[in-house]
């Protein structure tokens, strides 16, 4: 039996953004506090949602001092900031950090404490303030998610919170909000589905429901990711890596994530590299070490993503995995650690922490090939030799 949990309801499809009062209606909710960032407030992109509330005579705040990798302290100055008004839902406007913000402060509005209270493997699952996402990026999948990523303001841990408390009431899939955002945007979150779609596929955790999802994600992925950096106007690249971004964020939120988005969070935690981008710098290494241990699924997201040839044995599509990973990640000009800017005296500061951080966050132990925090280490030390 799967236990299998989604939003209530569901807007897909170009324009469907303007389309949010119709959302706030048929939830009984009609005072909303919309919680994006800077730039998305300043481009235009909030005003396609404001300017539908104000058509129907909603109320409305907007904060927009969110921050890229939300923190315990910016989300304590968003919750002060809700209640400084008079809401009854928030909006999320934006890629993963805006939604992540807004579940973690639509939480704690309801039942207080500190976040670093509520990390996995700790469970929450009461009713909280409604979240409305409305997702701006194809990548992270927070609006179909029953999670969230905070980093401890003081210890600098990145924080996986679990639970149906993070669970949007209400998701917007607009592809339109997608079009022109930049190459490299495209590429690291685009990336990020890939990851969320390919873990969930191989996780000790998947199911008959997650399979679906993750397969139907990667197929898409494979076909589109790579036209939509190039074409950044290009509408049915864009609308299909949305859909593969909202099938992957259903597939791993129901799944779970494994050793890649494990050993990930830490080092975005420890040197402020950009979510998608370093599953991407993990991707190849964590798959080419875990490929042996469930050769028939790894064969098959090869084929799915267009990898291997339909006529492949399933031991020559899994081995030809990690290099095609490799090969997409030069395609698209992903950096490693160093290229990035991380230095080698930090990195080797940081190296056995962040081991014990990714085994401690409990994602590894869905991996095909579970890893000891010993060969967490080494498997770091190996991808940051590669780089080199």
């Amino acid at each position: 039996m799967s236990v299998v949990a989604l939003p209530r309801l569901m807007l897909v499809g170009g324009g469907s953004a303007r389309q949010i009062p119709t959302v706030l209606s048929r939830l009984g909710v009609s005072k909303p506090f919309i919680v994006t960032d800077k730039f998305l407030n300043s481009n235009g992109t909030v005003q396609t949602v404001t300017d539908a509330l104000a058509a129907d005579s909603l109320p409305h705040r907007v904060f927009d001092d969110t921050i890229p990798d939300p923190t315990t302290d910016s989300v304590e100055a968003v919750l002060q900031a809700l209640k400084e008004g008079d809401h009854d839902c928030i909006i999320a406007v934006g890629g993963g950090s805006p939604i992540d913000t807004s579940k973690a402060v639509a939480m704690l509005a309801e039942h207080g404490g500190k976040m670093r209270d509520y990390k996995a493997p700790f469970m929450m699952d009461k009713p909280c303030l409604p979240t409305i996402a409305v997702p701006t990026t194809a990548g992270t999948g927070s609006e179909v998610t029953k999670v969230t990523i905070i980093s401890d303001s003081e210890s600098g841990e990145k924080m996986l919170c679990m639970g149906l408390s993070y669970q949007p009431v209400a998701a917007v899939v607009d592809y339109e909000l997608t079009l022109s955002k930049p190459y490299r945007l495209t590429a690291d979150t685009g990336i990020d589905a890939m990851c969320h779609a390919l873990e969930a596929y191989v996780s000790k955790k998947a199911n008959l429901f997650s399979d679906q999802m993750a397969l139907s994600a990667l197929k898409a992925i494979g076909e589109h990711l790579v036209t939509a950096c190039n074409e950044p106007e290009n509408a049915k690249a864009r609308e299909a890596m949305m859909m593969a971004s909202t099938c992957a964020g259903v597939a791993f939120s129901n799944a779970s994530v494994t050793m890649v988005h494990g050993m990930s969070r830490p080092i975005g935690a420890h040197f402020h590299v950009p979510h998608g981008m370093s599953n991407a710098m993990l991707v190849p290494a964590v798959t080419e070490w875990s490929v042996e241990h469930n050769v028939p699924r790894y064969a098959e997201a090869a084929r799915v993503l267009g990898f291997s040839t339909p006529g492949c044995s399933d031991e020559d599509a899994a081995a030809g995995l990690a290099k095609s990973l490799y090969a997409l990640n030069a395609e698209l000009s992903v950096p490693s650690l160093q290229e990035f800017g991380v230095e080698q005296a930090v990195f080797d500061a940081s190296v056995k922490q962040m081991s014990a951080e990714a085994i401690a966050s409990g994602s590894p132990g869905n991996n095909p090939r579970v890893p000891t925090e010993e060969e967490v280490e080494k498997l770091y030390r190996e991808i940051w030799a590669g780089g080199t």
